[in-house]
């Protein structure tokens, strides 16, 4: 246990990160591995989840795991109301009147192909500092990430308040079960004055990143149906309208090609004073990066860092993540084919209504189709943006108190391009809390595609800041 002398609350950084460091080798990475090989899709890309059993097998491992490490006074139950995904909820009594909530998830994107040789999405493959294999970064790391906190913090024997950990399993579907689980569990959530969400990017691998805003979005399927059989492409075409063409002309609606904007105003929103000049700071350090955040082969659409960052975080984007109609094209024969469908994925900006957002644009591309075409959008559930609520100085205090610490340079914020919908449903409960929205998701580590990977580093010294933000958050004056 760390000595401390009476009424002494600093913390000796070094010895934090050292230990911090040390239970991840001996304790997490090992188990993490494990958890990586479980498949466990979110319940959007396994609509037999429950009868695979991979989910279960996916909660279970972690609370073997936790309950193995110890954690005195650690209370930990797995909830599953019928029908839905399970939660897990981990509960440590305080001595102060206060609860901090830490949120993470389990559930996990699909596949996805081009994996490198010698990995693949259920094999976890250890590279120097990265931990290569789908959900470690998004989101498995968080659940371990927050039980090492909890348990350093205890050694450090000095007063803490209440803390919850919530694990739930179908944020990657949209979080469509979480709130039933936040009602069910109101009693235990309580009312946290801090919310930690490990879900987040970070700009680089060299600070302590925090997110204050999450774009909304709206998922869809978009179908344009012109025969109810496919027909020769010789006979019928010039006859028949190509799906595909209407297709584009529908989107052409609501995207410019030429720029990639998204042109009606109900998707447009007014980039608040504050975010704009974060996006001008984060710019400035991240200025030479852009070309190589990805495996890149276009270039940036602007050579502007900070109109980038504001493309990426305050301005609507489309993208088409799937298709179906279309055989490959070493089948692909002359035929006009009877429709296309696509799926569509519209970010939002943070501050937009998603279910009025919906309403509006499903007018928009189904009304007046041509040629009188079929054309049908199936959305799934909006899930809205999320901005945070003004940073308390103790806040600012501590973050940069823990990035210097473990990092070496200030925290920095930024607005970030995904959405978390537990963020906004939590939000609307707790006007008075704070928020720490941060993660490992950096360069190149791409979640959701192949090759995704844990920068080990980074989720290390993340977990060394929670411990410091907490400590910190612990001595702040009452209200």
């Amino acid at each position: 246990m760390m000595r401390q002398k009476p009424g002494d609350l600093s913390i000796d950084s070094d010895w934090l990160l050292s230990q911090t460091e040390q239970f991840w080798e001996e304790r997490i990475i090992d188990s993490l591995c494990d958890y990586i090989a479980i498949p466990n899709l979110s319940p959007s890309f396994d609509r037999q989840w429950h009868s695979n059993g991979y989910m279960h097998a996916a909660i279970n491992h972690v609370k073997d795991w936790i309950d193995k490490q110890n954690v005195q006074g650690l209370e930990i139950t797995i909830h599953e109301i019928p029908g839905l995904t399970p939660t897990l909820v981990a509960e440590l009594p305080g001595q102060l009147d206060d609860t901090i909530l830490l949120y993470g998830h389990l559930d996990k994107q699909p596949e996805f192909s081009g994996w490198h040789e010698g990995l693949a999405p259920w094999k976890p493959v250890r590279r120097g500092d990265k931990l290569f294999g789908r959900g470690g970064a998004d989101d498995g790391y968080a659940v371990y990430a927050a039980i090492c906190a909890v348990k350093l913090l205890l050694k450090l024997n000095r007063p803490l308040p209440r803390i919850v950990i919530l694990i739930e399993c179908s944020e990657e579907s949209g979080s469509p079960d979480l709130l039933a689980y936040m009602d069910a569990l109101d009693p235990v959530i309580g009312k946290p004055s801090l919310v930690f969400a490990l879900d987040s990017t970070c700009g680089n691998y060299q600070q302590l990143w925090v997110t204050t805003s999450l774009r909304g979005i709206i998922t869809g399927e978009l179908n344009v149906t012109v025969l109810n059989q496919a027909a020769h492409s010789g006979a019928a075409g010039g006859i028949v309208p190509s799906s595909f063409r209407i297709l584009r002309q529908v989107i052409s609606r609501l995207e410019d090609e030429q720029t990639g904007l998204i042109t009606p105003d109900f998707l447009q929103e007014q980039i608040p004073a504050q975010r704009r000049k974060e996006a001008e700071l984060a710019g400035e350090v991240l200025k030479d990066q852009f070309s190589h955040l990805f495996d890149q082969v276009a270039q940036p659409i602007s050579t502007n860092p900070t109109e980038l960052i504001l493309n990426n975080t305050w301005l609507s984007a489309l993208e088409i993540t799937g298709m179906d109609g279309l055989p490959g094209v070493d089948k692909a024969g002359n035929v006009l084919r009877a429709f296309t469908k696509v799926k569509l994925a519209l970010r939002l900006p943070p501050t937009i209504d998603a279910a009025q957002a919906l309403e509006k644009l499903s007018s928009l591309l189904e009304s007046q189709a041509p040629h009188s075409a079929r054309v049908t959008f199936v959305p799934d559930l909006p899930n809205p943006g999320w901005q945070a609520p003004a940073e308390q100085p103790e806040l600012t205090t501590a973050l940069h108190r823990a990035s210097n610490a473990f990092f070496g340079l200030p925290a920095m914020s930024m607005g970030c391009g995904g959405s978390i919908p537990f963020m906004e449903a939590l939000a609307s409960r707790l006007p008075d809390a704070q928020f720490v929205v941060t993660g490992v998701l950096g360069p190149m580590s791409n979640a959701h595609g192949p090759n995704e990977f844990l920068h080990l580093p980074t989720a290390k010294k993340i977990t060394a800041s929670v411990i410091s933000i907490i400590c910190d958050w612990s001595e702040k004056p009452p209200d």
